[in-house]
């Protein structure tokens, strides 16, 4: 979903973009992404395993993927000089928390996912200076999101339950896709910032908006606990992060959820019909 909306926030400026999947590019291959990369002055790493709960049994495989390929995208961006943009991810932090996480807020994952994108970012940082690590987290867009699938549920279902104990931060990739080109444009300082939209909400809010945008009543959304809907991987009960580097940087923040969802819900529940 990210890459191809950076990729599009890129043509739509006239930039001439190198877009690599992962038959193009395995990142875990240290010589092929020198290869490959070499002649670029900046490098988006929007690959990962994002699969939270098989991470928990195939930790290592996570690892190559998470940390040693940004370690190798790293290396590749240091030794041609280009500036490495890497995204991140709320599960470095351990989700206790009941104020916005800063930038330099402590790290504790508590899962797999988290362990291996937090190895990642320490790669980045020790092994590429001039660099951009961007957190973001709850996304949605073209592709497989939670929004499509709570859609789709209330199309044959007369209630759902969702949880309304998780807090975080819905976030369009449209969005983050256009914030990781902003900070390149804007020569944004090395270091650490937070890619999400403003403002907080539980699972259970995003899906009563989605039933609002669909024309369903949003009571149709049942409240429930994560107790009821066990995972391998420990979600992050909260996940609301905060935007003070942007701030400092002379760059805004996304706006608040609610509103750029209302933007969006358009285009990702039409797609979700295709």
């Amino acid at each position: 979903m990210l890459g191809r909306e950076v990729v599009r926030s890129l043509r739509t400026m006239g930039e001439e973009v190198v877009a690599l999947s992962r038959a193009d590019l395995d990142v875990t291959d240290v010589d092929a992404s020198r290869q490959l990369l070499k002649g670029n002055d900046v490098i988006i790493n929007a690959s990962a395993w994002t699969a939270v709960d098989d991470a928990e049994r195939a930790e290592a495989a996570a690892f190559s993927v998470n940390a040693i390929g940004a370690r190798n995208l790293a290396a590749a961006a240091s030794s041609t000089g280009a500036r490495l943009v890497h995204v991140s991810t709320d599960y470095v932090f351990d989700g206790r928390a009941r104020d916005p996480y800063a930038e330099a807020a402590p790290t504790a994952p508590r899962s797999a996912y988290g362990r291996t994108k937090l190895a990642g970012e320490w790669a980045v940082a020790a092994t590429c200076p001039d660099h951009l690590i961007v957190r973001t987290a709850w996304l949605y867009g073209d592709g497989r999101c939670f929004p499509r699938t709570i859609a789709r549920l209330l199309g044959q279902r007369e209630t759902v339950s969702v949880v309304e104990d998780q807090h975080g931060q819905p976030t369009w990739t449209r969005d983050v896709g256009d914030l990781l080109v902003r900070l390149v444009v804007a020569g944004a300082p090395s270091g650490v910032y937070h890619g999400t939209a403003s403002g907080r909400g539980t699972w259970r809010d995003l899906a009563q908006e989605v039933a609002r945008s669909i024309g369903a009543d949003p009571e149709r959304v049942l409240p429930t606990t994560s107790d009821n809907f066990p995972t391998p991987a420990e979600r992050p009960a909260w996940s609301v992060l905060g935007h003070r580097a942007l701030l400092a940087s002379g760059i805004e923040p996304i706006p608040d959820w609610r509103e750029r969802w209302r933007l969006a819900a358009g285009e990702v529940l039409a797609l979700s019909e295709a």
